[in-house]
């Protein structure tokens, strides 16, 4: 889940090579460095903590080089700390930059130890630098070493190396983690992901698994997995650097709550037509593959997983067949039965989540019906290794608390549902009712944002708590699982969600006035049952926050709890309007505490690590 850089200019490259990390450093921020080949050698700096204490240490002790690499870490081996921070150095002549897990490193440690390489560091990483140098040392190219020890090194990586002995090279190469190479005029680059590289360079050839590159000044070659020289296409990116500014808002999370309209429509464009969903947006086989479904299992992790488990209500109701939802890190390690027929789902915003992506190729050789992805990055492994995709059209989103990517996720399954239901005979009067639904999302979404001023107040009342119990029914219930993971991702409140009606088969026990109570209330025919469920709690002098449907708010509560209200809209598109004032809730409350909203303490954004 680390960020990396690496360039090869003609000028200095230090200022694109910070600049890139503070674009990566969504993806980890426990520490950060920089390598140069300079006049003097190679020099490095590093860091504890995030990218600006890196900044400050450059402008305190200034260096340049023409050819660089850079990291921001998310700490898996090692605590952080400087001497874990990247790059990683061999005998002053090797550096390597690394995003992934080495699994064999203790084995790899052992056996370089006896050659006399010393180690300073904890990490997996360090290996990785001796090894290369190594075989470098020995009269290999830089390019040539790296491919000699890949094949040596068991787990995932994305790397950047760069050698006293080449000056002007950099040589990168992907396994299981993500790598972009960016073209320029005169320099070239490597990267995590395309934001890091978007103010220098809109062109960009997505790496394959098991490439390897190697960028010059004016030249790249790229090799595959098996060593041969190929040519991968070139992709313009279709947004500006401006798209990961946060402009006028005083965090990147507020600003893309309140892009979820824009991004909504995004979704939905070219995808409705004369009241029906177009099937082609799923692929070419897409109209014989929905047809001979009988069930469909998901995976997914983390807020993608609360979304597939919206999902499985609506494919359920709407196509009349199974659904299954499993968690990406538990489907791997399991005996799982497919059912015959079955379509296989997956869902990830950046297409690279690892637990996902390993649990894609097992599914492969399981005998599912086919692949579909739900994903917003379309160049990323997880949709290049599926046989369908639906992209989800967010934009770039760098909080790390997931808004507008859920939200579009949730979307793009209720196309899907609503698509597969009409395969299954769903009815026209239904098939036209969830259609109009979706095309009254994007105005439903706003009108949920004009909430925003009343929830910073309500936000007050959470200044000194600790827990809370979140409560939702029928589809809700995820929305209340999404809700309770806000809350605790950026607020560092302990949260829990649970359908309504488990309350008295447990959690009761809980509530008091010290606990704030959370519901979700809209207009559906599990309504009355959460009324009785929100009277337990008040019976039990617990402290009732509701969020309801206008058309049916009266009666909920009464004047000691308090209530927001949301405007009138329909059942299927209701989990995603609601969880629009939870995303806010978290928001101001995280403010409040005064935690680090974009950037919550021990998480990243890409967990491209199991």
């Amino acid at each position: 889940m680390c960020g990396i850089v690496g360039v090869a200019a003609r000028r200095d490259v230090v200022p694109t090579l910070i600049h890139g990390l503070k674009s990566l450093e969504y993806r980890g921020y426990d520490s950060a460095g920089i390598a140069l080949l300079t006049g003097q050698g190679l020099e490095r700096l590093r860091a504890k903590g995030k990218v600006a204490e890196l900044e400050s240490l450059h402008a305190a002790t200034p260096i340049g080089g023409h050819t660089g690499i850079a990291h921001t870490r998310w700490a898996t081996h090692g605590v952080p700390a400087e001497r874990n921070a990247h790059p990683m150095v061999s005998n002053d002549t090797v550096a390597v930059v690394h995003n992934g897990i080495i699994e064999n490193h203790a084995e790899l440690r052992e056996e370089l130890r006896a050659q006399g390489y010393a180690f300073t560091s904890d990490t997996d990483t360090e290996v990785m630098a001796h090894l290369i140098h190594a075989v470098h040392s020995r009269g290999a190219s830089l390019l040539d070493a790296v491919k000699q020890v890949l094949p040596r090194l068991h787990g995932a990586y994305a790397i950047a190396v760069v050698s006293t002995q080449e000056p002007g090279v950099v040589v990168g190469a992907r396994k299981g983690s993500p790598m972009v190479m960016g073209l320029g005029d005169g320099e070239q680059y490597l990267a995590s992901d395309i934001h890091a590289l978007l103010p220098v360079t809109r062109r960009f050839v997505y790496l394959a698994e098991g490439d390897i590159a190697e960028i010059r000044i004016d030249s790249t070659r790229v090799f595959d997995a098996e060593g041969r020289e190929v040519v991968r296409p070139v992709k313009e990116a279709h947004f500006s650097a401006d798209a990961v500014q946060r402009g006028e808002y005083r965090h990147y999370m507020l600003k893309e709550i309140h892009e979820q309209p824009a991004a909504i429509a995004d979704t939905l464009e070219g995808r409705l037509s004369g009241g029906h969903v177009l099937t082609q947006i799923f692929g070419p086989s897409a109209q014989d593959l929905l047809t001979r479904t009988q069930a469909v299992q998901i995976v997914a992790c983390g807020s993608s997983y609360h979304a597939a488990l919206v999902a499985k209500y609506w494919i359920e109701s709407l196509a009349r067949i199974p659904a299954q939802v499993e968690i990406a890190s538990e489907y791997r390690y399991r005996d799982f039965v497919v059912v015959p027929d079955t379509l296989l789902v997956t869902v990830s915003q950046s297409g690279e989540t690892a637990d996902t992506l390993a649990a894609l190729k097992l599914a492969k050789g399981m005998g599912y019906l086919g692949t579909l992805a739900i994903c917003n990055v379309p160049e990323s492994s997880l949709v290049r290794e599926s046989e369908l995709s639906l992209m989800t059209r967010a934009g770039p989103e760098i909080g790390v608390a997931s808004t507008k990517a859920f939200v579009t996720q949730l979307t793009a399954l209720l196309l899907f549902a609503l698509e597969l239901g009409r395969h299954h005979g769903l009815s026209a009067q239904r098939y036209a009712d969830g259609v109009a639904q979706l095309e009254h999302l994007p105005s439903a979404v706003a009108a949920a944002l004009a909430l925003d001023p009343q929830i910073r107040q309500l936000a007050e009342f959470f200044g000194d708590k600790h827990h809370a119990l979140f409560l939702g029914r029928g589809t809700q219930f995820p929305i209340a699982m999404e809700g309770a993971l806000k809350l605790k991702e950026i607020s560092y409140i302990h949260a829990e969600a649970y359908p309504a009606g488990e309350l008295k088969h447990g959690p009761l026990a809980l509530v008091d006035d010290e606990m704030p109570v959370i519901a979700v209330a809209p207009n559906d025919h599990l309504l009355e049952k959460l009324k009785s469920n929100i009277e337990e709690v008040r019976a039990r002098g617990g402290r009732l926050i509701v969020f309801a449907d206008r058309a049916v708010s009266r009666g909920i509560t009464h004047p000691q709890e308090i209530l927001l209200e949301l405007e009138p809209c329909g059942d299927l598109i209701a989990p995603i309007v609601f969880t629009v004032p939870l995303q806010l809730l978290s928001y101001h409350v995280a403010v409040l505490k005064g935690t680090d909203v974009d950037q919550p303490r021990n998480l990243a954004k890409s967990v491209t690590v199991e």
